[in-house]
């Protein structure tokens, strides 16, 4: 590494350390304001959405950008290389922006598909490219850039619903997606202007694909796109055309993609029998993986609307926007993260994966419980103490910190080190199956009192959480675990069978 240091860190670090602040900043500024954009009346600028089918929206779009993230990470190993990866989903997620500060449907549609081919491009090879740097035996290295870069991620997800909300809900929502935009055109314009501190690294597709690899896969992807574009055109055409119509195919692509790309791994003639059965085993943690994103992933959904609508935000004369309600969840998380670092080390040998699971499922549960007497308070057009919806994001947020961290974890030791690539794929297409089911399930507020909503979804989180953490441990995903179950299994007696 010959890229002399800038602030105790190397000026790759550096480049990369900005270029996902800037990044960031545009992604969570935009998921601030999107519910209340699509919820907001055509008269304000909005696009008209009822409240469900907003919600709907946002999760299958999260969704989608998690999915993405399997064949953007295809792309930048196989063909463009790291760096290339990182600067053109760069790009596309700054033109997706500027797209959305257009007025139209059509702009806003079009900027959300460009935002999240972006996002799907840039996000796994930025990890793959701080990879890059570290060998073998620097694993505590390594460690160490992620957690700075984690450190990154809260920051720029506190400050920008701060700005982009601010703009967004005063000025003009397309305001808001401009401001993004600029954001995003920085990060990209310093990212290129110090590819000379890269070096190699990054610079070609470290596995190359053959050229009838890449052929096979353009000829399907070029298949998918055109049949898309074909149901779209035809849905236009014939006049039938509404948003749910495409919200629907986002979702339905977030919920079969974690299912189908589970079923090919798990039935890879690479993988050994014990992995294969530590996968399976896996699978159960899995879902409860998703389950607490359908939550979590409602934050900007649901909750973004009830802080809009239904809390009280005056504050000595001045009215917070809605969207600042979003900077607190990070907030929580840069607070609470040392915390459960701590609980972690000292008591990790008695609290198993599973259990962790459990407790982050039970503490997301219990907020959306908490959540429901909120509601009851605000029937009828009535507004409720911010502290209703703040305790409930500290809730949903120590879950977070304890779910996030663990899940990949445990997917780590799984498999064998040839698929931990993929096994933590898994975790961020689970991830996309929980917003998935988030797009889905917030219709049920359409059908029932929101009250109840809350009360139903949270009493199953918290029931899934205490089956988890009860019955978890009988789950052997890990080596460890096989190795133990195998010790306790009484060996057969020679002697006494013959």
């Amino acid at each position: 590494m010959t890229a002399k240091p800038a602030f105790g860190y190397p000026r790759w670090f550096t480049t990369i350390f900005l270029t996902d602040i800037w990044e960031r900043f545009s992604f969570y500024g935009m998921m601030a304001i999107l519910t209340l954009y699509a919820a907001s009346d055509r008269s304000e600028g909005g696009l008209g959405l009822p409240v469900a089918q907003a919600s709907a929206l946002f999760g299958a779009y999260i969704g989608l950008v998690f999915v993405l993230s399997l064949p953007g990470g295809w792309l930048g190993d196989r063909v463009l290389g790291a760096w290339r990866a990182v600067l053109w989903g760069g790009v596309l997620i700054a033109l997706g922006h500027y797209s959305m500060a257009i007025p139209g449907d059509v702009a806003s549609y079009t900027g959300l598909m460009l935002i999240a081919l972006g996002t799907g491009l840039l996000k796994p090879n930025m990890f793959a490219l701080i990879s890059g740097f570290f060998g073998a035996g620097e694993r505590a290295r390594r460690e160490a850039a992620f957690s700075i870069l984690y450190v990154s991620i809260q920051i720029s997800a506190l400050i920008a619903p701060l700005v982009v909300g601010f703009l967004g809900e005063t000025m003009g929502w397309h305001w808001g997606f401009a401001a993004a935009g600029v954001g995003m055109t920085l990060g990209v314009a310093q990212f290129a202007m110090g590819r000379r501190h890269f070096g190699d690294v990054g610079r070609s597709a470290p596995h190359p694909a053959s050229d009838a690899e890449r052929a096979k896969v353009f000829r399907r992807a070029g298949a998918a796109v055109v049949v898309l574009a074909v149901l779209i055109t035809a849905d236009v055409l014939a006049g039938t055309f509404v948003p749910m119509h495409l919200i629907g195919i986002f979702g339905l692509v977030a919920l079969t993609v974690p299912f189908l790309y589970f079923r090919v791994l798990s039935r890879n003639p690479a993988l050994e029998d014990g992995g294969r059965r530590r996968l399976r085993a896996f699978f159960w943690l899995l879902l409860s993986f998703s389950l607490f994103w359908m939550l979590a992933g409602q934050a900007g959904s649901m909750l973004n609307l009830f802080a809009k609508n239904s809390t009280e935000r005056d504050l000595f004369g001045f009215v917070l926007p809605g969207s600042w309600f979003q900077s607190a969840m990070p907030f929580f998380i840069l607070v609470t993260a040392p915390l459960f670092a701590w609980l972690w080390v000292r008591y990790d040998a008695k609290i198993g994966s599973a259990v962790k699971f459990g407790i982050a499922l039970v503490l997301a549960g219990s907020g959306f419980v908490l959540m429901s007497g909120a509601a009851a308070g605000a029937e009828g057009g009535n507004t409720v103490s911010p502290l209703w919806l703040l305790s409930v994001f500290f809730l949903i947020a120590c879950g977070e910190v304890i779910i996030g961290p663990v899940g990949i974890a445990a997917a780590a030791e799984v498999t064998s080190s040839t698929f931990i690539g993929r096994t933590i794929g898994l975790v961020w297409l689970f991830s996309a199956l929980g917003a998935g089911l988030s797009s889905q399930v917030v219709h049920l507020a359409e059908v029932m009192p929101d009250q109840y909503y809350y009360l139903g979804v949270g009493a199953l989180a918290v029931c899934a959480g205490l089956l988890v953490g009860g019955f978890g441990r009988r789950l052997r995903f890990t080596p460890a675990a096989t190795q133990a179950a195998e010790a306790e299994q009484p060996v057969a007696n020679p002697a006494g069978s013959a």
